[in-house]
């Protein structure tokens, strides 16, 4: 939209600064951001808010999941009015395009999120919806999952800029995957498609947090690093290992490079394993799709070669000939601090693009 005003009498040609906001619902925190086309987050919501947790609803009960429900719409939609006021402050001629969400299991055909292991939710949220009750001005409010919207950041404002076919890999808590092909995501018939980290990776091998067993997440996630230490550490009977002295839920992905940099034997064989299966993974998805590039976002990615090395290695040993050499593995360009705003927010930039 433009706008005139006039300075001395001269007519001055003045465009109003488009903004999407962009919001993450995590298992632990929401986050809420205000982001510009070029990327810039504007404003970001300090601290998060908390996202309800499972122990808050501990027998499943469908009141308190309502309860819970309203509570968190009635938190997130102030936060976002909030938002919108403050930068309007210094930016009076703010445009807000519309509300992006990453969130997990999220369906983006239907606004929805489904029933999760972290979220004390026990019936379908009509997120989108419910949004939009609460902010009828926002024409615009979309939700897909958190690794979807983090492929869309790459693509728009990330290390796939002009790349049409790729992958995105997040490892977090879980093991997520955005797949872009053609220039689009695929969401399948259901809005569900691209779950790679519930591929089983190791036939009957650990119990995923899904309740399946031997999937890419149980092993390649931060999660299931942490669980590849503490297996390594009573195989080998290692009390000597850096890592030995810390507790399960204290070791983080930076402890486990740290010990590797060190030459820490369990870690260096943590990330060599690790690469292993996720190489193996990465390799069928090659088969499948024959992307340009496979992106690698979170905080294992901080590691650098200690895991690019032996996850590309692997990856090419299984791929077929005529694949070699030809598939880039590369970490993500996203800043790691705001990349989940920024995410959120391109799934409202694509979809205006598409309309243009």
């Amino acid at each position: 939209m433009r706008d005139f005003f006039f300075n001395n009498g001269e007519q001055i040609d003045f465009q109003m600064k488009q903004v999407v906001v962009g919001l993450d619902i995590g298992g632990t925190n929401t986050a809420i951001g205000i982001v510009d086309r070029e990327g810039n987050v504007l404003y970001e919501k300090k601290p998060q808010l908390p996202t309800p947790q499972k122990k808050e609803n501990p027998d499943s009960r469908v009141d308190i999941s309502d309860d819970l429900c309203d509570k968190f719409i009635a938190l997130i939609t102030s936060e976002i009015r909030l938002a919108v006021a403050t930068v309007r402050q210094t930016i009076p001629d703010l445009e807000v395009m519309g509300i992006g969400i990453g969130a997990p299991y999220a369906n983006y055909y239907d606004g929805t999120i489904g029933l999760t292991a972290n979220l004390p939710f026990v019936t379908v949220v009509h997120l989108t919806d419910l949004i939009k009750t609460q902010l009828p001005e926002y024409n615009i409010v979309k939700v897909t999952n958190d690794a979807n919207a983090a492929a869309l950041g790459e693509m728009i404002y990330g290390g796939a800029i002009g790349m049409r076919n790729f992958v995105m890999i997040t490892l977090g808590t879980g093991l997520g995957s955005g797949i872009i092909v053609n220039g689009d995501l695929v969401y399948g018939h259901d809005g569900l498609a691209g779950e790679l980290g519930h591929v089983t990776a190791v036939p009957d091998g650990r119990q995923c947090g899904c309740g399946s067993k031997g999937h890419l997440e149980a092993y390649c996630s931060a999660t299931g690093i942490r669980r590849t230490v503490f297996e390594l550490l009573t195989k080998q009977n290692n009390s000597e290992s850096p890592l030995a002295k810390v507790s399960f839920n204290d070791l983080t992905s930076r402890m486990v490079y740290d010990a590797a940099v060190q030459n820490d034997p369990i870690a260096l064989e943590v990330f060599a394993y690790t690469g292993e299966i996720l190489g193996r993974s990465l390799a069928d998805t090659v088969h499948y799709l024959s992307p340009e590039a496979i992106f690698l976002f979170g905080g294992p990615v901080a590691a650098g070669e200690l895991l690019f090395k032996p996850t590309r290695e692997s990856m090419e040993r299984y791929l077929l000939p005529f694949y070699r050499n030809r598939v880039k593995l590369l970490p993500s360009k996203l800043k790691a601090g705001s990349a989940a705003i920024v995410g959120a927010s391109a799934l409202v930039w694509k979809e205006i693009d598409k309309s243009r």
